[in-house]
């Protein structure tokens, strides 16, 4: 976990420091794409570390960074219009300057993708054992006949039934779960370092979303793989993130410890990602709490903070700092593992006593009992209330 904050440089430099050398860091990372009407920011300033063994959490709505910022990662904006700069560290290497070979000897080896849709990412022509093969031949000076009973060992280990003889199957023949394994077979069948996992439940039912996620847990502890999951569920991050990153109009707006975010969020955004959770055991006829308005256009981004336009407690900040002065990625009023980018001089207040009692009047109580004197800044008690955390994560 995140210990202490490296501040050298202007904010947007700034991540959280790990306790051991991170496998993966992230610094400064910048993909603009050049159009005729101006450039668009797709990800701008966007820092993070992440260790082996751990999972890393990106939320956001479509469009605020989190697929361009991964892609970016596996090398897959090279030979396209994209602008990348910053850094992009893995086992010690920038992966930005690198040539087109030495990235392909690394994409598949030290880090692959499982892909949102299955269905198109593989090849419809090609046996689903062939594509698994392929991966496994272009880094290693093996038979295809190993890379065969490679293959076979992978589909069995993801819990494909009868893989000797699946592994023969076209991707159609596969049913979208089976798909999905398949895929996590193939990333990890080089044992990969970092596992980047873009909507890995994507359209698939209840049940097998969380055959899936169990098997990720799984397979990470078994390689001791990194992963990045990317998802619009606070759910699945709830499962599966260590830390979370909260991202909005291509940058980081709240980032920390998955329980410290999803029981203590500090930035407006967040909050109202929190709120368009339906709870399964409320009131069913309750209306759900969504964000007002649309994401921002990444070709002409708001001034100031790019939340402002959507937040309703603009006006709780002094002057129009909001709409003039973009806000700083800094550590909130819980230390330096929990960083948020707002200009509110007291966020946790103002969950606790506006939006808390909206979206979970159950769980202010649980608070209220641990914290009789109402106080929330400082109360050591809500702080490591885990009873509230455990009911806030059940929600969602």
């Amino acid at each position: 976990m995140p210990s202490s904050t490296r501040g050298s440089g202007s904010a947007e430099r700034k991540t959280l420091m790990t306790s051991q050398a991170p496998l993966l860091s992230v610094k400064d990372l910048k993909v603009h794409f050049p159009t005729q009407d101006g450039i668009v920011k797709a990800t701008d300033g966007l820092s993070f570390d992440l260790e082996s063994g751990k999972t890393l959490g990106i939320v956001g709505e479509s469009g605020s960074g989190k697929s361009v910022s991964s892609s970016a990662i596996l090398g897959l904006h090279r030979g396209t219009s994209a602008k990348v700069s910053g850094e992009i560290v893995l086992n010690d290497t920038d992966l930005l300057t690198i040539s087109d070979e030495q990235m392909r000897r690394r994409r598949g080896k030290n880090v692959a993708m499982i892909f949102q849709d299955p269905l198109s990412a593989m090849h419809p022509y090609y046996t689903v054992g062939n594509q698994i093969m392929e991966a496994y031949l272009v880094h290693n000076k093996v038979s295809k006949r190993e890379a065969k009973t490679r293959a076979i060992e992978m589909l069995d280990r993801v819990g494909i039934p009868q893989p000797d003889r699946r592994v023969n199957d076209y991707p159609h023949q596969f049913s979208g779960g089976m798909r999905q394994r398949a895929m996590i077979a193939m990333g990890l069948i080089n044992n990969p370092g970092l596992l980047i996992a873009d909507e890995p439940t994507t359209a698939l039912d209840v049940t097998v979303q969380a055959q899936i996620l169990d098997l990720l847990q799984d397979l990470q502890r078994e390689f001791n793989a990194a992963i990045i999951i990317i998802t619009h569920d606070l759910g699945v991050i709830a499962e599966m993130a260590d830390d979370v990153l909260v991202m909005y109009a291509g940058r980081a707006v709240e980032y920390g410890p998955c329980k410290e975010i999803l029981t203590h969020p500090e930035m407006p955004y967040t909050w109202g990602l929190l709120s368009s959770v339906p709870d399964v055991t409320g009131d069913t006829d309750a209306r759900l709490i969504p964000i007002p308005g649309l994401p921002p256009s990444l070709l002409n981004p708001p001034s100031g903070c790019a939340f402002h336009p959507r937040c309703t407690h603009k006006d709780k900040v002094k002057g129009n700092l909001c709409k003039t002065e973009m806000p700083e990625l800094l550590p909130g009023n819980r230390g330096p593992e929990h960083t948020k980018r707002c200009h509110l001089a007291d966020p946790e207040q103002i969950y606790f006593t506006e939006i808390l009692p909206e979206i979970a009047p159950d769980l202010v109580e649980e608070f209220a009992e641990v914290n009789p004197d109402g106080s929330v800044g400082d109360a050591e008690p809500v702080r490591s209330s885990d009873a509230a955390a455990e009911a806030e994560e059940k929600k969602i």
